[in-house]
C-alpha cells in the first residue's frame, strides 16, 4: 500500500443528479491530473441530503446506465461516492459505492441511520446490516458513512480485518460557529483519531458543505495517521479538495510499535454480547407483571 488519496469537499445540489454527475467527473479528472490515486467524496454527494420524497425516484441500482461515466473514469482513479441506493426489492439505502477499474468493487450501506434533532433517515431508507471490508488494488479499506464512525462496532470489526484505511463519507452539520474551529469539527477531529488509533489505519474523512433546507454542512474534511496524528485538514466552509500520501511503511511502523492488533481476543466480546442477548430474550419472553 502506497499511494495518494484525495478528499472531494463538495455542495452538491439538491436532487440534480447530472449536475451533481458532472462535478464528480471533473474533480475526479483533475485528482487523477495531480496524481491521486483514490478519490472519496461526501455522504449523499450524487444527490444532496434532505432528499425525503424524492428518494425513490431519484435512487439508481449501482449498475445503472447513469453510473457508466464513473466506472469508465475509474479505470484511472479509484472513485468512492455517496448515493441512494434502490435495491432489487425496492428498499432504498444510503450508500457509499466504490469503483475501481472500471467496476463497482465494493459498497457500504449505512447501518446507523440518523433519527434524531433535525434528521429522520429511518422515514426514507432501510439500514445496512454488514461491515464488509472492500478490497481495492490499493489496500483493503473500512467504509462508514457519517453516523457510522460514532459507533464503536464497526470501528471494532475493521480493526479486526486490519483494515489499511477507514473509508467516512459524511453530510455532517456544523455547530458551533463563530469559534476558531466549528464545536462540531472538533468533535468529529476527536472521534476520527480515536478511530485511527484503534484500528491502526488511516482514516480519511470527507464531510460536504453548503446549505440545504436552513441547515448548514460543516467540512473541515481531513485525514489521520494510523498513530491518530493528523495529517491533512481542508479547513473554512468552502468546496475544496485535500491530499496526502498514506505508505505502509507508516502503516508497518505504528503497528510494530505498539502492537495492537496482536491480540484482541474478540471471542471475549462474543461471550458477552451472549449474555446480554440471553437477558434480553428471557424478558421479552416473560409474562407481563399484572397491573396494579
Amino acid at each position: 500500500m502506497d499511494f495518494s488519496i484525495t478528499l472531494a469537499q463538495t455542495n452538491p445540489l439538491l436532487g440534480d443528479l447530472g449536475k451533481n454527475l458532472e462535478q464528480h467527473l471533473a474533480l475526479a479528472r483533475a485528482a487523477t491530473a495531480d496524481g491521486a490515486d483514490l478519490i472519496l467524496f461526501p455522504e449523499l454527494s450524487l444527490s444532496g441530503y434532505f432528499l425525503r420524497d424524492q428518494v425513490f425516484d431519484i435512487a439508481l441500482p449501482l449498475d445503472a446506465p447513469e453510473l457508466d461515466p464513473v466506472r469508465e473514469l475509474s479505470r484511472g482513479i479509484t472513485i468512492a461516492l455517496g448515493l441512494p441506493e434502490r435495491a432489487r426489492d425496492g428498499r432504498c439505502y444510503n450508500t457509499l459505492a466504490v469503483f475501481e477499474d472500471g467496476e463497482l468493487i465494493g459498497k457500504h450501506r449505512k447501518v446507523h441511520l440518523v433519527s434524531y434533532g433535525m434528521f429522520d433517515e429511518t422515514r426514507d431508507f432501510a439500514a445496512g446490516e454488514t461491515w464488509t471490508p472492500i478490497h481495492s488494488r490499493l489496500g483493503t479499506f473500512g467504509p462508514f458513512l457519517c453516523e457510522d464512525i460514532w459507533h464503536l462496532g464497526g470501528q471494532y470489526v475493521y480493526g479486526l480485518d486490519a483494515v489499511d484505511l477507514l473509508l467516512v463519507a459524511s453530510a455532517g452539520p456544523a455547530r458551533g460557529v463563530g469559534s476558531a474551529q466549528l464545536d462540531s469539527t472538533r468533535t468529529w477531529h476527536q472521534i476520527l483519531s480515536s478511530a485511527a488509533q484503534h484500528a491502526q489505519a488511516y482514516t480519511c474523512w470527507s464531510n460536504r458543505v453548503g446549505f440545504e433546507d436552513g441547515v448548514a454542512f460543516g467540512g473541515g474534511s481531513s485525514i489521520f495517521g494510523p498513530d491518530g496524528r493528523l495529517v491533512a485538514e481542508l479547513q473554512g466552509l468552502d468546496e475544496g479538495a485535500v491530499g496526502a500520501r498514506l505508505t505502509a511503511d507508516e502503516l508497518h511502523r505504528v503497528r510494530q510499535r505498539t502492537p495492537l492488533l496482536r491480540d484482541p481476543r474478540p471471542w471475549i466480546l462474543e461471550t458477552e454480547l451472549a449474555k446480554r442477548a440471553g437477558r434480553s430474550a428471557s424478558r421479552s419472553a416473560a409474562p407481563p407483571s399484572p397491573q396494579v
